[in-house]
């Protein structure tokens, strides 16, 4: 899951879903009339170039990302987080993850055990699943 938090508050922000539908539509490979929900919630079926997919629904109050395959797509999700300037939370495996300038807006309870890091995707991926074997 994706949110944004500001100047340490405990209720994620609404999120800019223009900046999601511009960082997310090069990779959609859905349907395009699917997109767009009544509710101006967002539905996209990403793909990376090296053919890792995942699901992604949005709407103002956070994004939900859900079977995101190994590899490149980890690399769109991590884009995603940071040009939000937002924060992933996990509740499987590592908890929250962000970079340093969204962990100074997380609640003051958060902070302590959130893993902060560069939000790339192969480190993204490496916190949330742990490392890639090779192939």
């Amino acid at each position: 899951m994706i949110y944004k938090f500001v100047d340490g508050g405990e209720v994620p922000v609404p999120l800019d879903l223009a900046l999601v539908r511009a960082v997310l539509e090069p990779y959609d490979v859905g349907d395009p009339q699917l997109t767009e929900g009544e509710d101006a919630s967002l539905a996209f079926w990403i793909r990376a170039s090296d053919g890792s997919e995942a699901e992604i629904f949005a709407d103002e109050n956070g994004i939900l990302v859900e079977r995101p395959h190994a590899g490149g797509v980890f690399g769109i999700i991590a884009e995603l987080a940071a040009r939000l300037g937002a924060v992933v939370i996990s509740p499987s495996s590592a908890g929250i993850v962000c970079g340093a300038d969204e962990h100074a807006h997380l609640p003051a309870g958060m902070r302590d055990d959130a893993i902060v890091i560069e939000m790339e995707g192969e480190t993204l991926e490496a916190v949330l699943t742990g490392p890639r074997r090779p192939r």
